[in-house]
């Protein structure tokens, strides 16, 4: 299995060493290739560096990590053709650029269309899976919460890529809360801002969500 990454930022770069870690082959798509010197020289012979149009068509799956700003614009230079019939997991967030108002981001779009939504709709052919975005990157490769598996929730209309989503969430450390179909991230995105509040308030970022079940 090849993973493709659009994103060349420390969240990119961090989820590509954790599929290289799990013994996936992995092609960072990025407009800098020198900013993935080092990171390539860590990671050895499964990270390539490439275009984002060349690791979208190198990965059998693509991971979608960039500003929510940017992510329109990065997926139209991955080009559809190499976008069609692939899961895409996407780890977004619709961050405006304004200045958290007593902590709380605000994002650019609002509670009735998520970002992903809005991409999937733009490439219909592609299955969007919305995931990672609720946790910070220090956390996104097999967390330590003493021993308990912190929740990432995900959301998707394709039931065969969130079933290929789910078997690296699990390889990841987390426990895997599926909420339907695309329009639920409408929720899950917001996540982002709650996870944040701490952050911004306390400089505590060293925390992650988990849903209690009876």
């Amino acid at each position: 299995m090849k993973i493709g990454v659009l994103g060349s930022g420390i969240v990119g770069q961090t989820l590509a060493s954790g599929f290289i870690k799990h013994g996936y082959d992995v092609m960072v798509g990025t407009g800098n290739p020198e900013k993935l010197k080092d990171w390539k020289e860590k990671e050895g012979g499964n990270a390539n560096i490439g275009s984002i149009a060349e690791s979208a068509s190198f990965g059998d799956i693509i991971v979608l990590a960039v500003k929510g700003k940017a992510a329109k614009d990065v997926l139209k230079s991955a080009e559809a053709k190499n976008l069609n019939g692939k899961a895409i997991i996407d780890v977004t967030n619709p961050i405006a650029d304004a200045p958290p108002e007593n902590g709380v981001l605000k994002f650019f779009t609002t509670l009735d269309n998520s970002l992903m939504e809005q991409l999937q709709a733009n490439y219909p052919k592609a299955r969007f899976v919305k995931a990672f975005n609720s946790i910070g990157n220090a956390f996104m490769v097999n967390p330590d919460f003493n021993g308990a598996k912190p929740s990432m929730f995900i959301c998707g209309n394709d039931e065969a890529a969130k079933k290929e989503v789910h078997k690296i969430l699990d390889k990841f450390g987390f426990e895997v809360e599926d909420m339907g179909k695309a329009e639920a991230a409408r929720a899950i995105e917001p996540l982002c801002i709650l996870w944040c509040i701490p952050g911004f308030l306390n400089n505590s970022w060293s925390h992650a969500f988990k849903l209690l079940k009876k």
